[in-house]
């Protein structure tokens, strides 16, 4: 939406999630950048936001849904995005998120429809925390995997965001419920193009294949490989457990961003210089006709 007399294009999301943590604040703040990053995928800034939270207030107490709050707005804070209101309800399962409201450049907003062969792909954020987290509520994570899912969920996409614009990124999707190849599978549709990725190359959590391969896989994440292979061939030599963690769905994932293979280098080092997993985890090809759409290579 462009305001009357021109300026920033608006643009409007919304996501509610629930608990993937114990700590009220973690997840308050976790919900928050989970919410915010579909405004960053789209190469645009949050700018203000309505909170909605779901509290069982007959099994919690009030100094849980305070704490969930105070993360909500500590994210927003660290965004530079403004928590204008919001809604309350009771609910027996706990909730929380935010519909934000963001501006992007008319000139230069990230769509899905924007990848061309010979574009790089840069992944931000590592895989695997929804294997992490199902781990997590089985009380079967190792203290390492829980510190680094965790981490990685509460940090904010605005750095690689930037980051991408800086770059010249042409198109861009976050990774959240359908999983690195679910939404991969969005842009290349919506672009008319394919994929080849080098699973090597592709940063995933500490300690995550490991849990995979001991089956700890959220349903989620199995019905993503389904129908993942309607569009996607993988080297016989790709792993099993490997794939499932190409598919797991993600909360507060990173960014994919297709850029010119002339800046990939120059996007990926600032990236790591700033503490995210990033790296060029394949590239944009000709889609031929009859082909599958993603090729994962070794």
């Amino acid at each position: 939406m462009r305001p009357p007399g021109g300026g920033p294009t608006l643009v409007q999301t919304i996501d509610v999630v629930t608990p993937m943590v114990d700590d009220p604040h973690l997840f308050g703040a976790i919900a928050a950048a989970n919410a915010m990053s579909d405004v960053w995928a789209m190469g645009g800034e949050p700018r203000v936001a309505l909170a909605f939270i779901g509290f069982p207030t007959d099994v919690l107490a009030l100094e849980v849904l305070r704490a969930v709050m105070d993360g909500l707005r500590a994210a927003c804070d660290e965004a530079g995005c403004a928590i204008v209101g919001g809604h309350t309800i009771i609910d027996p399962e706990p909730k929380a998120g935010l519909a934000v409201t963001g501006e992007v450049d008319p000139a230069a907003p990230w769509t899905h429809r924007g990848a061309l062969p010979g574009h790089a792909i840069v992944l931000t954020k590592a895989l695997g925390t929804g294997i992490a987290v199902n781990a997590m509520k089985s009380l079967t994570a190792p203290a390492a995997v829980e510190r680094a899912a965790t981490a990685s969920m509460r940090r904010l996409n605005a750095a690689a965001c930037a980051a991408g614009r800086a770059a010249a990124a042409v198109a861009a999707t976050d990774v959240t419920g359908f999983g690195l190849l679910g939404h991969l599978r969005n842009v290349l549709e919506a672009s008319d193009a394919g994929a080849r990725l080098e699973a090597a190359s592709i940063p995933l959590l500490e300690g995550i294949l490991e849990l995979a391969v001991a089956g700890k896989i959220p349903g989620g994440s199995r019905r993503n490989l389904t129908r993942a292979l309607e569009v996607t061939s993988f080297a016989d030599a790709v792993p099993d457990a490997l794939r499932l963690v190409l598919a797991d769905a993600q909360t507060s994932g990173g960014l994919l961003l297709f850029v010119p293979e002339a800046n990939v280098t120059a996007l990926v080092r600032r990236l790591e210089d700033e503490g995210h997993a990033a790296a060029r985890i394949g590239e944009v090809v000709a889609r031929a006709a009859g082909a599958p759409h993603i090729e994962v290579t070794t």
